[in-house]
């Protein structure tokens, strides 16, 4: 079988076809990228020196947009395409741990933390469907969001990887932190249709920006990226009723509101226990699905390629939680050719940590898992 470029093995995987290898992602999401604190500790590791501080990609998070140096180090098979920041910003720091994003949500780092957690919700409490459409919502068509896309585009598409567009997410995370978390299910149960008229603005604001985004870059990009936790650990935040009533056709609307304008595979992040609701993701059209949270509750990856393998494609899966902070070398060698073996066969899955790596991850153990995926990875024959 011909090696082939990082782009041809992405797009391979996420249709479901065997590839030459298992692709692999590192940073190619912001859901899949690294802390702050852990790339500097691979950096060192592998003796890169990169005379710039490293871009945050996301604040909240504290990761950061990968050097280029790095990822081909790494032989990494994705680029991350990220929006730029508003020349208008509302967002403003308040003191060197706290700041308000664009949205109004307040945030603090508390001492000895290493990202920042939710202060102050702006739209929590008791207020009414006009509290909510006189909000003053973000611009979603602020020129700076978009000035960098193309011209990192046109830098990024010499690496022949495949190039990951990240679209603002819909709307469940967002109204959580506007809302507050105990509002926002106090809502779902008592006052659904508020709750829906908050994800209608916000979901408005999202699509327009998406617009914007889509018809600069939509045809230049390999995949599109969206991000909207609807699980936790146990399973569905919200029951399935609520969930098929209130998120889902919102959903549905987001995603034929995108595939109406690229051609590129829907990549959906969604934390948690899936499996409950696995067949509306599905129905949803979602073509690949991020972390594969394998240490939630029913997420039996090997269960789950079974089921659903044919239908979508699986990005993400190497254990965070327990093996690459506190494992050994050979424990991730030993989970990502179990994650392989699992979700390899016949293609349909990208290699990579469940959710960011954090600070307390070795860098040795990064590099065991991004070797141990070029080991164990080879597809021997072509499909």
């Amino acid at each position: 079988m011909s090696v082939m470029t990082g782009r041809e093995r992405v797009l391979a995987a996420l249709h479901r076809r065997r590839p030459d290898r298992v692709p692999i992602d590192l940073g190619g999401t912001k859901n899949s990228s690294i802390h702050i604190v852990a790339y500097e500790r691979l950096k060192r590791y592998l003796g890169i020196s990169v005379p710039t501080q490293p871009r945050l990609a996301d604040r909240m998070m504290q990761i950061v947009d990968i050097d280029e140096v790095v990822l081909q180090r790494l032989d990494v098979d994705t680029r991350a395409v990220y929006e730029g920041s508003p020349d208008r910003p509302r967002g403003r720091i308040i003191d060197p741990d706290t700041y308000a994003d664009e949205w109004g949500v307040v945030r603090r780092k508390v001492p000895g933390g290493y990202s920042y957690d939710l202060l102050h919700s702006p739209l929590s409490g008791e207020i009414t469907a006009a509290d909510i459409a006189n909000y003053p919502w973000p611009d979603p068509l602020d020129p700076g969001i978009l000035r960098p896309i193309v011209p990192r585009i046109e830098r990024l598409r010499h690496t022949d990887c495949a190039l990951v567009l990240h679209l603002p997410s819909a709307f469940v995370h967002k109204s959580q932190y506007l809302m507050g978390f105990e509002d926002w299910f106090l809502n779902i149960a008592l006052n659904p249709s508020l709750l829906g008229s908050l994800f209608d603005a916000i979901l408005e604001v999202s699509m327009a920006q998406a617009e914007q985004l889509l018809d600069a870059a939509g045809h230049l990009v390999d995949v599109v990226n969206v991000a909207d936790d609807i699980a936790d650990q146990r399973g569905p935040i919200v029951s399935p009723p609520a969930y098929r009533k209130l998120i889902a056709p919102r959903l549905l609307a987001y995603f034929e509101f995108i595939r109406a304008r690229t051609s590129a595979p829907i990549l959906y992040h969604t934390c948690g226990s899936l499996y409950e609701i696995m067949h509306d993701l599905v129905a949803l059209g979602v073509q690949a699905l991020n972390p594969v949270q394998v240490n939630a509750r029913d997420m039996d990856i090997a269960r789950l390629k079974r089921a659903y393998g044919d239908q979508v494609a699986f990005w993400g899966a190497v254990d965070t939680q327990k093996v690459l902070p506190f494992g050994t070398p050979e424990d991730v060698r030993t989970e990502v050719r179990q994650r392989i073996c699992d979700l390899g066969p016949g293609g349909g899955y990208v290699l990579a940590a469940v959710h960011n790596i954090q600070p307390e991850v070795p860098p040795e153990n990064i590099v065991a898992m991004i070797e141990a995926a070029r080991e164990f990875g080879v597809y021997e024959t072509a499909s």
